[in-house]
């Protein structure tokens, strides 16, 4: 007879999974202090300021793979469950509609007819030039279709670009990563005999995919809006935030829809519906505080990993091949934006510049959406290593050579224009009314038991003088700009746009008003803009 001690086994069977969690936990780690360090570079080394943080990342991920130092095996269920649903959730909640909606005629021509030209133009190049069979020549195509222009919007909004550029950038990266991963779903079916290769079944499993992405999201996204408006707890509302975009995803995806348009819709609605009627002031930006940290989190480890997954040999081999793709790619997002550009600009009133659809075509960088559906391909079709080396390798291209080349672009364009300005400008008067609101604060508590009166005269002598050179410095500005009176105008009506917003939000809230209205000054900016 053979004597078992159960709590043996238990010990024993328990120590690989213990293991495990630690390896995971040490790698997780190694990552995080890289990431971390590579972020403190621009603060020690002035050069290091001309490029983008995630670039530098992805620069020293390709270090450490040169030297063969794998950090971790990147796969495409850590990017897609782990790492998209956060960097969409933040994105979209960030994204005002009452922006996106005046730009919503191109950004859906470029989400929705980009990918099929992006996909088109790159498969059929590949297809002729190099000889790939045309199933892999459209897997290549419908993964490099996704958009991802994070640091080119990170660098947008560090030299003061306009917003229109970048809502129309982050609107259509949002929307075609959804259009993509449903090509790309479809095309994967096809060799292995799972889908209907007609165009009738495509747009039928379209609006399928689509529209559960949407109804999901809508659901959750309003369920929580009327949720959060029960009570007031920020902790609980930001969990809730978390909660909604991974359980969106995860839904989603298992009821045959599309994750990334279900948590795209999700964090628009919360975004810009759920945090006005169902969060206060405060709320807000603690949940838009956690949700920049959680993006800042997220892109810190998937940029340094696409760098370190690198294998030099491999592109080597494939070389040819990632040349043409890198041609097709470029060649096909002229076609779209410029062709796609003159067709928005003739059904719509406001007209995209030629030199904003040149930034929009050359600032379309490819990222981590794009690798993980190569690293999804199946392993039963023989050309798998040549799509993810082409991709890898095509994602390289667009985030070393386009995103490090899209500054000077910017200023040889004179888009950069009086923005830096403006933010200095903002900045002073902002840094002007918290001094005044301090000073004020000091009057009030000046005899206060226990603090020395030459506390109070130093401190109101500090601020005075403070107080006095801001009004002296935007004096100055308005005098030599005088353009800043446009800015300051167009800023005070957007502070009394929020205030009304803000006001209908409360009365909603406190249940004295059963919808949130649509702003009456906004309305009549429209009317005035219009004649």
């Amino acid at each position: 007879m053979i004597d078992v001690n159960l709590p043996q086994l238990v010990v024993l069977a328990a120590m690989p999974n213990e293991m495990s969690i630690e390896t995971n936990l040490k790698q997780f780690l190694l990552v995080l202090s890289i990431s971390l360090s590579v972020a403190t570079l621009p603060r020690v080394f002035s050069w290091f300021r001309q490029i983008p943080y995630t670039l530098m990342l992805v620069i020293v991920g390709l270090g450490l793979a040169f030297i063969d130092v794998r950090l971790v095996n990147l796969s495409p269920e850590l990017i897609l469950s782990i790492f998209l649903p956060p960097l969409l959730f933040e994105a979209a909640w960030n994204l005002r509609w009452s922006e996106l909606k005046q730009e919503l005629v191109p950004v859906c021509l470029f989400a929705v007819l980009g990918v099929v030209i992006s996909v088109g133009v790159v498969a059929l190049g590949l297809n002729q030039i190099t000889g790939l069979s045309l199933t892999t020549a459209l897997l290549i195509g419908a993964s490099l279709s996704a958009t991802d222009p994070v640091s080119v919007i990170a660098l947008f909004r560090e030299l003061g670009v306009g917003s229109r550029l970048s809502t129309i950038m982050e609107g259509e990266s949002l929307f075609n990563d959804g259009m993509a991963v449903v090509a790309f779903g479809f095309l994967v079916a096809l060799p292995l005999g799972n889908a209907d290769p007609t165009l009738q079944s495509l747009l039928l499993e379209l609006v399928r995919v689509v529209g559960l992405g949407v109804a999901i999201g809508g659901i959750i996204g309003f369920g929580i809006s009327y949720l959060t408006q029960r009570f007031d707890l920020p902790l609980v509302e930001q969990s809730l935030t978390l909660v909604s975009a991974y359980g969106t995803y995860i839904l989603t995806e298992d009821l045959g829809g599309s994750g990334v348009i279900g948590v795209v819709t999700t964090g628009m609605i919360l975004g810009n519906f759920g945090s006005r009627i169902g969060m206060n002031p405060r709320t807000r930006i603690i949940v838009t505080e956690f949700w920049e940290f959680l993006a800042f989190f997220v892109n810190s480890i998937v940029f340094l990993l696409i760098g370190d997954q690198v294998r030099y040999t491999v592109l080597a081999d494939n070389l040819e091949i990632i040349l043409v793709t890198i041609g097709a790619m470029v060649l096909a997002r002229a076609v779209g934006i410029y062709g796609l550009g003159r067709l928005s600009n003739a059904i719509t009133p406001s007209d995209l510049p030629l030199a904003d659809q040149t930034v929009i075509w050359w600032g379309g960088l490819r990222g981590s959406v794009a690798i993980a559906l190569a690293l999804s391909v199946p392993a039963e079709l023989v050309e798998r290593q040549a799509i993810i080396a082409t991709v890898f390798g095509v994602v390289l291209f667009t985030l070393l050579v386009q995103g490090l080349t899209i500054k000077p672009l910017l200023k040889r364009l004179n888009l950069l224009g009086d923005q830096p300005l403006r933010q200095q400008y903002a900045e002073s008067v902002a840094r002007l009314a918290a001094l005044q609101r301090v000073l004020e604060y000091l009057d009030q508590v000046e005899n206060r038991p226990g603090i020395e009166p030459e506390f109070y005269r130093y401190q109101t002598s500090l601020l005075k003088g403070e107080i006095k050179r801001l009004e002296e410095e935007i004096d100055q500005l308005q005098d030599e700009y005088p353009n800043l009176r446009d800015f300051i105008t167009e800023q005070l009506r957007e502070e009394l746009l929020t205030v009304e917003a803000n006001t209908y939000a409360e009365l909603v809230q406190t249940g004295r008003l059963n919808r949130e209205l649509s702003p009456f000054l906004q309305s009549e900016a429209d009317a005035a803009a219009t004649q």
